[in-house]
């Protein structure tokens, strides 16, 4: 008999979805959603909008808000909104983290790096400690609309950000259809 997936619920509060529980956790240690919190025995999931907003089209997570001691539940559309209020440019990082996971890659926020998202090579667990060379960044990924301007010193340094750590750099253009272009970006040195 399979055992039937159970649907995660997570409460939101203002730009970040908490899972409470081990079931949460869990899912870190299985697929790499989130961030467990807190960092020693953690008891609890915190996931950016754009996972939760993947996770509940999927039917994997139900978000809900408290008012008046009352949950009320959200549909994908007002998680949605909710990036687009608090994120720029959120609904290109929802397509591109959509199709990275959607191809099985490990997403993960990239800010760190000048970028949206840092990206792990298929099936790869986050540990902390040592990692073998396939367990690091693999991709420095940067999402723009394709109407979008765009600083070309911001995206030189991102670039030498993703060299720094061995990681190829890419600009994903998301068009009006919501369809993703990656395109790699390298520097060169003469």
């Amino acid at each position: 008999m399979v055992k039937a997936e159970a649907t995660l619920e997570g409460e939101l509060i203002e730009n970040r979805v908490i899972v409470p529980g081990d079931a949460g956790v869990q899912l870190y240690a299985e697929s790499g959603y989130g961030k467990p919190l807190p960092e020693e025995k953690p008891d609890r999931l915190e996931l950016e909008l754009v996972e939760a907003a993947y996770l509940l089209e999927k039917g994997k997570l139900n978000v809900f808000v408290k008012e008046a001691k009352k949950k009320q539940a959200l549909k994908f559309e007002d998680v949605m909104k909710a990036g687009a209020e608090s994120t720029t440019q959120f609904h290109s990082q929802f397509m591109v983290f959509r199709d990275l996971r959607d191809r099985g890659y490990v997403v993960k926020t990239g800010f760190k790096f000048g970028a949206h998202f840092r990206v792990y090579e298929r099936g790869v667990k986050l540990v902390a400690g040592p990692k073998s060379p396939h367990e690091h960044t693999k991709f420095v990924v940067h999402c723009v609309p394709e109407e979008a301007a765009f600083s070309l010193p911001e995206m030189s340094r991102a670039v030498r950000l993703a060299h720094n750590i061995r990681a190829t750099f890419v600009w994903a253009v998301v068009d009006k259809e919501g369809e993703p272009t990656y395109y790699e970006i390298q520097r060169l040195t003469p």
